[in-house]
């Protein structure tokens, strides 16, 4: 999946520490585009987040992916990049953000990194 949108936040940097060792975490929002506009919340994993996109209305294109899990009845729904690229605006010209590149692969539907309460 894939949104387009302006930067309109960056929230403090996650880290922790869990069975697979030190992670970190970099939630950002975007603002779609439209009559309309939504905020949508977006976590990058990874410890190489390009901090030259992080810019105050900077245009990022976010490929993610889409994971929810139950915990007491209740349904969480993460947003996470595994791509952040400069979408044009007053960011520059592409640079970009993969984790591929640091070996991400999305996990399958089912994956449960067992580190979250919930």
């Amino acid at each position: 999946m894939e949104l387009t949108g302006k930067l309109v936040a960056v929230l403090p940097e996650q880290t922790g520490n869990g069975k697979n060792g030190v992670w970190k975490k970099q939630d950002v929002v975007v603002e779609m585009d439209g009559k309309f506009p939504k905020k949508v919340c977006v976590s990058i994993w990874g410890d190489k987040v390009d901090r030259s996109l992080l810019q105050m209305g900077t245009q990022l294109r976010v490929s993610f992916d889409l994971e929810s899990r139950e915990f007491n009845g209740r349904w969480y729904t993460d947003v996470k990049a595994w791509k952040v690229e400069s979408a044009g605006g007053t960011g520059g010209g592409g640079e970009r953000y993969s984790a591929a590149e640091e070996g991400y692969e999305p996990g399958p539907s089912g994956y449960d990194d067992g580190d979250a309460p919930f």
